[in-house]
Parts: structure tokens; C-alpha cells; sequence
């Protein structure tokens, strides 16, 4: 006990020794510092972007399909879009709603307004209706029919369908202005 008495002294006093030599400094400072300037920035950023509309129908039950375009120079920008309508696909979608309601002869009958349709009926050997006729007594109507009265291929210009036609013509005209405003 006496042993660890004396060890506890020794290290108590290496610790107020060690204390004696420790050199303390405080220093305060007081600043002020004022600052005067001027600042300018000049921004100089491109014209914002012509982005065309999204019209998205391809996941849809409609028969429609979307065609849009944009134009961007440094100075002016341009963005458009429409929707054109397929009459085939409206033809094959009232046709089938027709025939689901039991009214087949009805979904024929408007299938047979397309002149593929009515070609390819006529060639099987089972003409199209008329004005309630079917079978031989059709084919016999249609026989005595004039032939401004037969389906025409209205849908179809020069072996293209008239809506891709249109949609041909809208991507020329921007074609054209962009062509123009980049000279």
C-alpha cells in the first residue's frame, strides 16, 4: 500500500510539473474591412428552343396518328402538330362493331364501300349487298348498276392513301420553311 501511495505522489507531481510549463496566450482582434466595387454581367444565351407538341396515339383505340414538327434558327422558332384521321381504320372499327351487334350483312355492307373490298368480294363469288339483296340477286343488281354508283376508290390518290398524302404534304411545307429560313 505504502508503494502504491508513493507511486500515486510521484505521478501527481510530473503532473503539476507538466502544468508549470504550459505557456497560455490570448489574443484578441478586432476588423473591419469595407469593400467597394462595381460588378456587370453581361448574359448572352441562344434563343430558347422550338420543341414540337407530343401527340401520342399510338397506344390508343383511336384512329388517329399525330405528325409533329419544329424549326429552330438563331433568331426565330417555329413548332406545330395535328392529327389526321384514318378512314379505312374507321371503316374496319364501325364494320366490326356492326358485326359484333349481329348486324352482319350491315358490316359487309360498309366494308364493301372500300372498291378492294368490293373487287375482292365480286371475284370470290359472293358480291356485296344491295338495297338488301344478297348473294346472286346482288350480283345481278350490281350488274344493272351504273358505274358512278360502285364503289370508287375514293380513299386512294396515285396508289397513296389520301391522309398519308396529306400528311406527305404538311412535312413538305416545313421542309420548305425551314429550307427558307435558314437562307
Amino acid at each position: 500500500m505504502k508503494k502504491l501511495v508513493a507511486v500515486m505522489l510521484v505521478m501527481l507531481s510530473f503532473d503539476l510539473m507538466a502544468q508549470s510549463d504550459v505557456i497560455r496566450t490570448e489574443s484578441k482582434t478586432d476588423s473591419l474591412i469595407t469593400t467597394k466595387g462595381d460588378t456587370k454581367t453581361k448574359l448572352e444565351s441562344p434563343p430558347a428552343s422550338a420543341i414540337s407538341p407530343t401527340i401520342n396515339t399510338s397506344n390508343s383505340d383511336l384512329c388517329t396518328f399525330g405528325v409533329a414538327g419544329a424549326i429552330q434558327t438563331q433568331i426565330l422558332g417555329f413548332s406545330t402538330g395535328t392529327q389526321f384521321t384514318d378512314d379505312n381504320c374507321e371503316r374496319l372499327k364501325n364494320s366490326k362493331t356492326l358485326y359484333d351487334m349481329g348486324m352482319k350483312v350491315a358490316a359487309v355492307s360498309l366494308m364493301c364501300q372500300d372498291k378492294r373490298v368490293f373487287d375482292a368480294m365480286m371475284n370470290a363469288g359472293t358480291p356485296c349487298p344491295k338495297d338488301g339483296l344478297i348473294g346472286n340477286e346482288a350480283k345481278i343488281a350490281w350488274a344493272a348498276e351504273d358505274a358512278e354508283n360502285k364503289p370508287q376508290e375514293e380513299g386512294f390518290i396515285d396508289g397513296m392513301e389520301k391522309s398519308n398524302k396529306g400528311t406527305a404534304a404538311a412535312s413538305s411545307g416545313l421542309i420548305a420553311l425551314l429550307i427558307l429560313l435558314l437562307l
